[in-house]
């Protein structure tokens, strides 16, 4: 199942420039690993040493935070929205 991966402007350049980015994964998990893959570079951005998501990247499905559903094991369905957040710190 195809879901769509919205890339914030700080990591396009890890995406080749592009904003959006489509890949197939059941969870979450799965998509973030398929976008690993697929522009290499993501995972440690989002991932730390012991494989958990960063405490400054927030990941959207829709308009849900996935620290409120199953965190990265939340599973996805065909034509969903991925949104990768990261919090910026500013005054």
């Amino acid at each position: 199942m195809s879901v769509t991966v919205r890339i914030p402007a700080q990591l396009r350049t890890l995406s080749g420039g592009a904003g959006e980015v489509a890949l197939d994964g059941s969870t979450v998990a799965e998509i973030l690993k398929a976008l690993d893959a697929a522009h290499p570079g993501f995972g440690a951005r989002l991932f730390d040493d012991d494989g958990k998501l960063r405490r400054f990247v927030n990941i959207f499905l829709a308009e849900e935070d996935i620290r409120f559903l199953d965190g990265v094991e939340t599973a996805v369905t065909d034509g969903q929205v991925l949104s990768i957040i990261p919090a910026v710190a500013g005054g």
